[in-house]
């Protein structure tokens, strides 16, 4: 128990000059011999608190704290570093999943005792509206269609604001750098007069720092785009430490748990999502919200100039008999008229994009996998109905629909009438077309039958009887007058 600074003066005072045992000063004050043995030789004080009590908050459940240990095991069994719970993680789960009403500092407090924390320091920086914009790149895991990868996530923030800007790419290539600043710009609405970064070789040739030698691309990027790179020092993160800690809390909060989507294009949409909803949000020591700072630092830009920076990497190429063009390594199909043509090929960071003659004939997600052949079923579909003997062993086909469709296909009368199927698949989507499959009830499957459920049904509109239009009367006098030669006022 804690005491009065009195009683805890007279222990102190009765032991060093009156020389009186614990038992003797218990009894002379009456007090407890245990408190008096707690402060008797000076090796506590009552105004100082001694640690935690050891007694468990009412708010902490059995349920919450299996919760905890299963977010902390989660983060075991990923076995990924930078991509884990923080107490403050936890407690935001907590409050949305469970419905926790206690305090943060509670949360705090048990992570504590079932982990070590550790707690990263920034120096504090200042800039003027539109001064600044950090960028930086970090690394998360996700879960793509079911399966684990590492995706790059790109970071941006502008310096006066704190506003954020974050999307994800598949590889840390030119291209992708080159793209997501240049979407950055647009989301914050211009250009800041510096980009701060580190010596990464997206961006640098040679050097380092103020002595770096700008990459050519990024150099007419920055010339057209009218902002000044500016390179940090080796291994001083702390002169882009708002971005920094942008990176990690990127990873703390939208990257844990770890986040599954069937397409990176979704995961891009959640990114933007957050960035939005960031603007809400108001820091510790900051006069506004992030969203009205943005405002002000707007105001201070450059404004984004009339012509978009093309940021892919470009080729020309001729296509080949089998109507394939190949671009970093892999090929991808173009429709069959285009076989034997001269094609441009853009790589944008996660897209590659085929035009003929300015014309756009084909757009795919990139692969960065070596010597893949990527096959649009609608790109042959033409040419199967041409030579429908072909459609079983056609490659397009075995790469582009299920088993499950091939076995129905079999079924067929025949490869006319797999070819009639596939036509159905190009038009209407895998999805459609197994549903009106799956409504057929005939042992005998035709192409006729699952047409029937996929052409639309047509309700002719029904027409009012009861309109009632007004119709001037008639007048017939003037009509005789005229036939007669008069003259009609």
């Amino acid at each position: 128990m804690s005491i009065e600074v009195e009683i805890y003066e007279r222990i102190r005072y009765l032991h060093e000059h009156e020389g009186m045992g614990q038992r003797a000063i218990a009894k002379a004050l009456g007090i407890s011999r245990n408190t008096v043995k707690k402060y008797y030789d000076g090796s506590h004080v009552p105004w100082e608190r001694q640690g935690i009590s050891g007694r468990k908050p009412y708010v902490i459940t059995e349920d919450v704290i299996a919760f905890i240990k299963e977010c902390l095991a989660q983060d075991e069994t990923e076995n990924i570093k930078k991509q884990r719970h923080t107490a403050k993680r936890i407690y935001d789960r907590l409050v949305d999943e469970k419905g926790f009403t206690g305090g943060e500092s509670t949360i705090r407090e048990v992570v504590a005792q079932l982990r070590e924390t550790k707690t990263d320091a920034f120096i504090p920086l200042a800039y003027d509206p539109g001064e600044a914009i950090q960028i930086d790149w970090g690394e998360a895991k996700i879960y793509l269609a079911g399966k684990k990868i590492t995706v790059n996530i790109f970071c941006m923030r502008e310096c006066y604001s704190a506003d954020i800007y974050c999307a994800a790419f598949y590889r840390q290539n030119e291209e992708s750098f080159l793209e997501a600043q240049i979407s950055g710009f647009e989301y914050f609405g211009g250009v800041s007069k510096r980009v701060i970064f580190d010596n990464a070789k997206v961006a640098v040739k040679e050097g380092f720092g103020a002595h770096a030698k700008v990459q050519d691309k990024y150099k007419a990027l920055s010339a057209h785009y009218a902002f000044q790179c500016e390179f940090c020092n080796v291994a001083a993160g702390h002169e882009k430490g708002l971005v920094e800690g942008l990176v990690g809390w990127v990873r703390r909060n939208i990257f844990v748990p770890i986040p599954r989507v069937n397409s990176i294009q979704e995961l891009n949409n959640e990114l933007m999502n957050r960035c939005l909803k960031y603007r809400n949000h108001k820091i510790k020591g900051k006069p506004s919200t992030v969203g009205e700072m943005a405002a002000v630092s707007r105001a201070h830009m450059t404004q984004l100039p009339r012509y978009k920076f093309d940021s892919s990497k470009t080729i020309t190429v001729r296509a080949d008999s089998f109507s394939t063009v190949r671009f970093d390594h892999n090929n991808y199909s173009i429709p069959c008229q285009y076989a034997g043509k001269e094609v441009s090929i853009k790589g944008f960071g996660n897209e590659v994009a085929m035009f003929y003659r300015n014309t756009e004939i084909a757009r795919y997600t990139r692969c960065y996998e070596r010597n893949k052949t990527m096959y649009r079923l609608e790109h042959y579909i033409d040419l199967i109905e041409k030579r429908p003997r072909s459609v079983f062993n056609a490659k397009p086909v075995k790469d582009s629909i299920s088993a499950e469709l091939i076995e129905i296909g079999r079924k067929l009368s025949g490869p006319q009438e797999m070819v009639k199927l596939i036509r159905l698949l190009v038009d209407y989507g895998e999805e459609k077309l197994i549903a009106a499959i799956s409504h057929v009830q005939s042992p005998e499957i035709s192409v006729e039958q699952i047409q029937a459920y996929l052409m639309p049904n047509f309700t002719p509109a029904k027409i009012q009887p009861d309109i009632d239009i007004k119709v001037a009367r008639p007048q017939f006098d003037k009509y005789d007058s005229l036939m007669k030669g008069d003259a009609v006022v």
